[in-house]
This record gives structure tokens, sequence and C-alpha cells, in this order.
């Protein structure tokens, strides 16, 4: 079990850094629905070369999230690739619970685009990848 929900944990998480990475070196098409907004406007503008670190940080999540899964070999001591993994699950956790302002489940603005999105699609799914993680880490 922990095996094959590695495997669907790195096919989400995989294409989510092909899309930051396709922001960072092209076009910011549906990038606007990926902002925050207060009154209308982005909350932040991140930087071409931020977004292209998220996406290297979605590429490094998928990984240890592959090695955890045993999907990789580990060429790491055990708790090299369990620490990062746990405190991963942890993140995506923390980001559905939000800030309590802008993002997660119990966001104050709730009438944008990025934020219906964000009720129905991103907490979901950060919640689910969240709860899949930590299972996999000590499961599989």
């Amino acid at each position: 079990m922990g095996r094959l929900l590695a495997q669907i944990i790195t096919m989400v998480i995989s294409p989510l850094g092909l899309i930051h990475v396709y922001w960072a070196f092209g076009s910011r098409n549906s990038y606007a629905a990926a902002i925050p907004e207060i009154d209308g406007r982005r909350a932040f503008s991140p930087s071409r070369l931020a977004t292209f670190a998220v996406a290297v940080a979605l590429f490094i999540a998928a990984t240890l999230v592959a090695i955890s899964g045993r999907l990789l070999d580990d060429p790491f001591p055990p708790s090299f690739v369990r620490v990062p993994t746990i405190m991963l699950g942890l993140l995506l956790l923390a980001r559905a619970i939000g800030d309590f302002r802008l993002v997660g489940f119990f966001k104050q603005k709730s009438t944008s685009r990025f934020a219906r999105l964000d009720t129905r699609l991103y907490s979901p799914l950060c919640l689910g990848l969240g709860c899949g993680v930590l299972f996999v880490v000590f499961h599989a």
C-alpha cells in the first residue's frame, strides 16, 4: 500500500513542479489563479527565480517520497531521508490549515478566484498529500 501511495503522490507532485518550471521560463498562463489576492490585487508577485525554486523544491519533495516509498534506492542513511520527508508531510498539512489570512481552510478572504480554488482544490490536495506522505514514511 505504501508503495502505491508513493507512486500516486510522486505522480501528483512532479507535474506541479513542471507547471512551476513552465511559469518560471515562459508563460504565466493560469498563474493568477495560483496567487492569493488582497482587494483584487496579488498579495505578492514571485520572481521567476522564486518560481523556479518552488519547482526545484517540488522535484526534491517527489524524490523524497519516491525514496521513502522504496520506488528508488536509498543511497543515504535512513534518517537522512526520513526526517525531511516527515517535515514535508507536516509542511503540507500546515499549508492545508493555512495562515488564517489568505491561504488554507481557515483563511479570511474567500471571494477571489484563488480563494475559491484554494478551498476546493489546493487545500484539500495539500491535506491529502500531507497525510499520504506521512503514511508512506511510517508504513513503506
